[in-house]
Parts: C-alpha cells; sequence; structure tokens
C-alpha cells in the first residue's frame, strides 16, 4: 500500500516529537446522542496493519460507546508544538468489540490489548467508569491476562476521510487539505491558513 502524504509527514512529525512524551495524545471529538458535542483526549495507539486507520482503546461500558453508535463520525485534533504542527483528521469510527466477527478486527483487538502496559490493562478491571465513585477496593482488582482481552476493552478505529494540516511556522503559516473519495484515493490542495 502507498501511504498518502499526509500519512508519511504525520508519521515524521510524530518521530520528530517523540521526545515528548504527550506528542501520543490527542483529542478526539464526537456528538452526544443529545446532540451537544463530547471531546476526550485519548492516547494514539499506532495504524492498523496497512490502513490509515488511527487506533484508540475504549472501555465498552463508557458512555463513548453510546455516542459512536449515535453517530459514529468524529474529528481528531493533534497539536505537536516542538514542530508547531497541528492535524484535524475528519472520519468514520468503527468499535471493535469482544463481540467482533470480523477474524482479522478481532485479531488487532487480541493484539492492542497485549501491548498494553499492565497499567492500562488494569483499568479495565476498575469499576464502571462514569458511575458513582466506588470504593477504594474497586480500584484494586487482581491484574487482567496480559494475553486475553477483557470483554470490555475494545478497540476504537478513526479511518480518515479529510486531513487538515496547519504548519504554524513561517509567514505566512501553511495549510494543506487532503481529502478521498469514493475510489480511495488521496487530494492534497494548499489552502489560506
Amino acid at each position: 500500500m502507498t501511504l498518502p502524504n499526509w500519512r508519511q509527514i504525520l508519521i515524521g512529525v510524530l518521530h520528530r516529537n517523540r521526545k515528548q512524551p504527550y506528542s501520543r495524545y490527542f483529542q478526539l471529538a464526537t456528538v452526544r446522542t443529545d446532540g451537544y458535542p463530547a471531546n476526550r483526549t485519548v492516547v494514539f495507539r499506532g495504524f492498523l496493519n496497512n490502513t490509515n486507520q488511527l487506533k484508540i482503546i475504549v472501555d465498552s461500558r463508557s458512555e463513548k460507546i453510546n455516542q459512536i453508535q449515535h453517530q459514529p463520525f468524529a474529528e481528531a485534533c493533534w497539536y505537536f508544538t516542538e514542530t508547531r504542527e497541528q492535524f484535524r483528521l475528519a472520519g468514520k469510527l468503527t468499535l471493535v468489540g469482544a463481540d467482533c466477527d470480523d477474524a482479522e478486527l478481532e485479531k488487532a483487538r487480541v493484539s492492542t490489548w497485549q501491548e498494553l502496559s499492565d497499567n492500562a490493562r488494569i483499568q479495565f478491571a476498575w469499576a464502571h467508569p462514569g458511575e458513582k465513585r466506588a470504593n477504594p477496593e474497586a480500584f484494586a482488582p487482581s491484574q487482567p491476562d496480559a494475553v486475553t482481552p477483557l470483554a470490555n476493552f475494545c478497540l476504537l478505529l478513526l479511518d480518515p476521510v479529510k486531513v487538515d494540516h496547519l504548519e504554524l511556522r513561517g509567514e505566512p503559516q501553511n495549510r494543506y487539505l487532503y481529502t478521498r473519495d469514493e475510489q480511495e484515493n488521496w487530494t492534497c490542495i494548499e489552502i489560506n491558513p
């Protein structure tokens, strides 16, 4: 697979910002079932195999799941302080849960679980997210199995159809808009910052 230009640029930007651990975090905006926007910070877990889909992890018990099922479109906003660049990636979300019947996606879900640290995995064994604060014991479960994901562990994939890349260095600044057509081809135009 030939990588679209935006992805090659993003990989380079991630590499140049690798000394800053927070460069792996981006904001993901969705629409709640009541129509209000919802925004949260998530961790970039890499790209799915040979695709342009960004991997994110979520707990099936969280409110995000209802939002995604109600409205599967989202936008990620990612800012890199070292290189002063912003990427906005808009697209459709795919939720890969324990009930997934696609063998390749289930394999990706399991391998993503196995790549997590113990500290990340144990959070999926904590008390139900978003409910009234539980007793301290609910946050001290035994360590989950490192090979088999808990049933509430989900892989969330963002498949971009539009990428807006802004370089804040320079006068004037540079901005590029990448869009994907129905045949999966990417085009790029330079737009005003």
